[in-house]
Order: C-alpha cells, then sequence, then structure tokens
C-alpha cells in the first residue's frame, strides 16, 4: 500500500491520510513508553499484535451499538479509521485497585473495588495527564456535557462487554483507558470511540494465575513482554500463521542482535 502523507505521531502509532476524505490510515509501531514517555524502548511485533487486537475489540463492540472509527484492517499494521477530533479526555475504567489507584489510596493491589470506577484525565504529557473533574472538563470546554454523559455511558458498555469476552477466554479485565473523538457531519457532532484498545491500555490478568498480560510487564521491568501479547491474541483466536511466523521471525532477530559480541 502506498504510504501517504504523515499527518500525527504519537507514542504508539503514526496516522497518515487516508485514500479518501475523512479517512485516516493508523499504523501501530512497536515503541513503548511508560510514565509519559519518561521511559522507552521497544517490544518486537507489538505493533502487529496491537493492530489484530485492537481490530477485534473494534468490530466487536460495534456489534453491541458502540459506535467508533474503525473501518477495516489493511494488513499487520495498518488500519483505515474516520478521521476525527480527539476530545483532550483519557477515560479509564477501573475494576480492580492497580497501578495509580493503589498509590493514592494505599488500597493492596488485586483488591476488588466496591463498584466500577470511572476516572478522567487531561492529555498532557507535559503536565503527567493530570486527574481531573467534571468540572474541569466543564470549565475549561473540553467537552460538553452532553458529549461527557455519552461518553460515560460507552465507557461502561463498553466495560460490560469486554470484561465478559476476557473473562470467556481466562483473563481479567483491571482497567483500562479509552479516548474519544468528535465526527464531524456538517454543523453536527457526535462523540464515537476513537485510538485503539490493546494491552498497551488495559491491565489484563491471568484468572488463574495472576501473571500480568499487558504493558506492566515493560513498566515493572518483569520481562516477557511479546509472550504475553502473543497469549492475549492466541486466547482471543487472533494470530494467524503468517503473523506468527513474521512475530517469532523478529524475536529471532532481536535475540541475536543482543547475542552479538561488541565490536573493536
Amino acid at each position: 500500500m502506498t504510504r501517504r502523507r504523515q499527518i500525527y505521531e504519537g507514542k504508539a502509532k503514526i496516522l497518515y491520510e487516508g485514500p479518501e476524505p475523512g479517512t485516516l490510515i493508523q499504523y501501530f509501531k512497536d515503541d513503548a513508553t511508560a510514565f509519559n514517555a519518561q521511559k522507552k524502548g521497544t517490544i518486537s511485533g507489538k505493533g502487529v499484535l496491537n493492530n489484530r487486537i485492537s481490530e477485534h475489540v473494534f468490530t466487536m463492540l460495534s456489534t453491541i451499538g458502540i459506535p467508533t472509527h474503525f473501518i477495516r484492517r489493511l494488513n499487520m499494521r495498518e488500519q483505515l479509521v474516520r478521521q476525527v477530533e480527539i476530545i483532550p479526555i483519557e477515560v479509564v475504567v477501573r475494576n480492580v485497585a492497580a497501578g495509580s489507584i493503589s498509590k493514592r489510596f494505599g488500597i493492596e493491589e488485586g483488591t476488588m473495588l466496591p463498584r466500577t470506577i470511572i476516572e478522567y484525565y487531561y492529555k498532557d504529557d507535559s503536565l503527567g495527564d493530570p486527574l481531573v473533574t467534571d468540572e474541569h472538563i466543564a470549565a475549561f470546554g473540553w467537552a460538553s456535557q452532553e458529549e461527557m454523559h455519552d461518553i460515560a455511558d460507552m465507557a461502561i458498555r463498553v466495560n460490560d462487554f469486554m470484561a465478559g469476552m476476557f473473562a470467556g477466554v481466562g483473563i481479567r479485565l483491571i482497567d483500562f483507558k479509552l479516548e474519544f473523538g468528535r465526527l464531524f457531519d456538517g454543523d453536527y457532532s457526535r462523540v464515537i470511540l476513537a485510538d485503539e484498545i490493546s494491552p498497551d491500555g488495559c491491565r489484563l490478568w491471568d484468572m488463574k494465575t495472576g501473571d500480568k498480560m499487558d504493558k506492566d510487564r515493560f513498566r515493572r521491568d518483569l520481562g516477557g513482554e511479546v509472550e504475553a501479547y502473543q497469549e492475549v491474541a492466541r486466547r482471543l483466536g487472533l494470530l494467524t500463521e503468517d503473523e506468527s511466523a513474521v512475530l517469532d521471525l523478529e524475536e529471532h532477530r532481536k535475540a541475536r542482535g543482543k547475542d552479538k559480541p561488541a565490536e573493536g
């Protein structure tokens, strides 16, 4: 596929001009970041895995009436998506205490929360993506009250669906991040789900062992990131033989690179 003009490059993806007006090509990178890009690295094959997992989740969500920017997967690393105006709010849905909420409130990781909690963070790496309230969002005009109502409603529906989907393959959905955007039709706009849903933005624990199957393996230097992402994709029945072969080849090349003797 001919590469088009680059529109934007983020920490994990690149957006290119799409083949038709109102569309973009979303390319998934192998770059890995944590702690608002303070920690950086590479997870070989992550882009291939996240592309497949996100495609599957967005496709399944559309069957329950969740509007998304996803149109179709183009190849192993690219998707065709609708162009939206991203709302500068990260929506975090929490079912089980982990990460920052454990630190803030002194709750042991793995503790089931009394109820599902939705948190909002202002998207700005230079500020550390600060936690914000509905009052901040309304006061600074980041989203309207109607938009926030739609966002909260969709977030709960996504959580209910994904919790069941992952439980069906032996994975516990701890928490996850969502992003939303405005899709314009003349003067009218509506909020739809955007970005991606993958182990990059979800905490996923094996239901039997409690093993982490997400980017926490990178954040906490646990190792086995590729294997964890692959296991999520395999349990969901997503990896083709070609994709598995490519991922194995990338891992082999990475291992050979590490084993090379230093020159000089």
